[in-house]
């Protein structure tokens, strides 16, 4: 086992810097697309595609699997981006991680039950934690370490006939490897790394708790995220969302039920309604970001609004 983590810390460490130079060096000549940013004066996006592979040779057969069917359908994303298909509400890049999501629960299902539910959705919380450098890592470490201590003072039963600690530690020495350039801002996971992250992190979840386990710790992860994103989550709540006053609760419903997914429910269970919340103890337990729907009429044109404000400041950035 020791040969194993040596090899995947070394793997991803130089795959890493080498893959960040070639990244570099297509995308300022323009051959990157969506995979190379302007972002910090020009970053490699999707670089996660290292700790991707090598997490999903390492790991367990079956829990590679789900690693694998994911980070593919992630990466897919990362290359296509936020194209339309045709006229139709969604991208193309939401289909194909959403595609990901149900073969993780189909295909997980025979391995680790209805937990395949919650490891799919974890992608979620995982996901917001990637929107600043470092953040992701610095909960896929914390998270891992934990997981580790707990398996090894609970004395968790071997899975797969190999230690229980094994799947958190790979991931957890995958993670070390990649992190340093991420902690710098020199490169991005993209969504195959922060999803590959996501799957493999749950599935260590359920390793040391089971179902009840992987849906306590998600939890303590999305607490973990909020903390570590408060000031920006809070500035966009108010400015993007029009909530005053985030609370605790709003971050974490944020974290929970954000993004493109939180948001086809809400437009589903919700309709053209926005429902107002008054309640102090729904207020403090973020009940006003749960309830926000994107889709109402006035939700709407607020977000248009802002749109057409920051389009019409681009010439003076």
């Amino acid at each position: 086992m020791i040969y194993e983590l040596i090899m995947v810390f070394l793997i991803t460490f130089f795959g890493t810097a080498l893959l960040n130079m070639l990244f570099r060096y297509l995308g300022k000549k323009g051959y990157m697309g969506n995979l190379y940013t302007n972002v910090r004066g020009g970053t490699p996006r999707a670089i996660g595609i290292i700790p991707f592979i090598v997490i999903s040779l390492f790991l367990p057969s079956g829990f590679n699997d789900l690693v694998l069917i994911m980070g593919i359908c992630a990466l897919i994303d990362d290359i296509v981006g936020r194209r339309k298909i045709g006229r139709l509400p969604i991208e193309i890049g939401q289909l194909a991680r959403g595609i990901g999501m149900l073969c993780v629960i189909g295909l997980g299902y025979p391995i680790i039950g209805f937990s395949s539910v919650l490891v799919a959705l974890f992608i979620q919380p995982i996901n917001i934690s990637d929107m600043q450098p470092g953040t992701t890592c610095s909960v896929v470490i914390i998270m891992s370490l934990f997981t580790i201590l707990a398996m090894l003072m609970l004395g968790t039963a071997p899975m797969f006939e190999i230690p229980a600690y094994y799947t958190p530690l790979v991931l957890l020495v995958a993670c070390l490897a990649y992190c340093p350039l991420d902690y710098m801002g020199k490169i991005m996971l993209g969504e195959v790394g922060n999803h590959s992250f996501a799957i493999a992190l749950g599935l260590s979840f359920y390793v040391l708790g089971g179902f009840i386990g992987t849906l306590i710790l998600i939890i303590v992860t999305a607490f973990l995220i909020a903390y570590f994103r408060r000031y920006n989550l809070t500035r966009f709540l108010i400015s993007k969302l029009r909530i005053s006053n985030p609370t605790y609760g709003d971050l974490m419903m944020d974290v929970l039920t954000g993004g493109g997914l939180g948001d086809f429910l809400r437009k589903i269970c919700f309709r053209n309604k926005q429902y107002t919340v008054k309640r102090p103890i729904l207020i403090i337990l973020g009940f006003r970001r749960l309830l926000y729907n994107p889709y109402a009429p006035e939700n709407v044109k607020h977000h248009l609004k802002d749109l057409d404000s920051r389009n019409s400041l681009k010439k003076y950035y």
